[in-house]
């Protein structure tokens, strides 16, 4: 811990531009507490700046270039389940800011858990067979449903957050639905595109991954920015594991199924990724297409470049699920090295 905690010292201190005087004296008290108590405290700049880094260090984000706008919440003196929900429900409203999405990160005393992949997701129901709603939820829904909780059995049902202290039992908590802001899509071409009645909540609020910062861990410190286009076009709704809207899309659009050459996964592709750019837009909700996130990421490859700084990414996941060779990402290699601070992925605590 102390080897960690100096390694995100001297950095903090290197990019902030802190005196060798503030340095040794923080040095100092911090040997001096982890020596005493096994552990320290990070301060609320250092927590703020620790933050971002781990943004700056997200090898499969594609969207770094805005790291240093991220609003960091220290929630880390909260005791009680209400208490953390009612931050959470906070950080909902805070983020999507009328659909003008602020990346934002709560960050939690470390004996917090919240059992949440995301903070907004919806339920997946198997009946007699078939799933209704969203598969990748299928373990979580059953887990809120032993708990208590009902839902309504639709395909967009927002589940609710659990969230557990310590050893104590888990809570679970429904999500009011007025804070929630979700896009109906829409077709800026096909008017019945409507008549598949999809739809996706504004933001991604990404709750089960562990924050590290100087050698302490806070494994609850949800992190959202905006999304990128595809995750939903191309991943969330199109996914053959996940909604897997393709063919009705291309049922709308009278694309011969019968034959994979006639590449009608790739035209309805298209068209379900066009319209969720133009809903999102429509409504006034942040949302970016991976072309321009891809421009963005070139931007901030150059500019850690001007900063001495070499850009670490893993490439499979920074290349777009969709026309990737369309972007310069596609054409090079990354360095897929971890640094910290970063976020981690962690086992489920059900």
């Amino acid at each position: 811990m102390l080897d960690k905690a100096l390694e995100f010292l001297q950095i903090y201190c290197q990019e902030l531009e802190k005196s060798p005087d503030f340095f040794e004296a923080r040095r100092n008290e911090i040997e001096t507490e982890i020596y005493t108590t096994g552990t320290y405290t990070l301060t609320r700049e250092e927590l703020e700046y620790g933050s971002k880094l781990a943004w700056r260090n997200s090898n499969k984000c594609i969207g770094r270039l805005f790291w240093q706008t991220m609003h960091v919440h220290d929630h880390r003196t909260l005791e009680s389940e209400q208490e953390i929900f009612d931050a959470l429900i906070y950080h909902i409203a805070f983020a999507t800011n009328d659909g003008k999405i602020k990346p934002t990160i709560s960050i939690f005393h470390p004996n917090v858990r919240i059992w949440n992949h995301q903070l907004l997701r919806y339920a997946g129901y198997e009946r007699e067979g078939e799933i209704i709603g969203d598969p990748d939820s299928l373990e979580y829904t059953k887990v809120c449903e032993q708990l208590g909780w009902q839902g309504a059995g639709t395909s967009f049902d927002l589940l609710p957050l659990i969230v557990q202290v310590g050893n104590k039992s888990p809570q679970l908590f429904e999500i009011p639905s007025d804070v929630v802001l979700e896009v109906p899509i829409t077709h800026p071409e096909h008017p019945e595109f409507s008549s598949l009645k999809l739809k996706w909540y504004a933001v991604p609020i990404i709750s089960s991954m562990k924050l590290e910062i100087g050698g302490i861990t806070f494994p609850a410190a949800p992190f959202n920015g905006w999304y990128m286009g595809t995750e939903i076009g191309a991943r969330n709704l199109a996914d053959e594991d996940r909604y897997n809207e393709l063919p009705r899309v291309a049922e709308l659009f009278d694309l011969n199924q019968k034959s994979a050459s006639s590449l009608w996964k790739d035209r309805a592709l298209v068209e379900l990724n066009l319209a969720v750019l133009h809903s999102f837009k429509q409504q006034g909700v942040s949302i970016v297409d991976h072309h321009t996130a891809a421009v963005q990421f070139k931007q901030f490859e150059q500019q850690e470049m001007k900063n001495g700084r070499d850009v670490t990414g893993m490439w499979s996941w920074l290349i777009p699920p969709m026309s990737p060779a369309a972007t310069h990402v596609f054409h090079k290699p990354y360095d897929n090295t971890t640094k910290s601070p970063n976020f981690y992925y962690q086992k489920n605590p059900y």
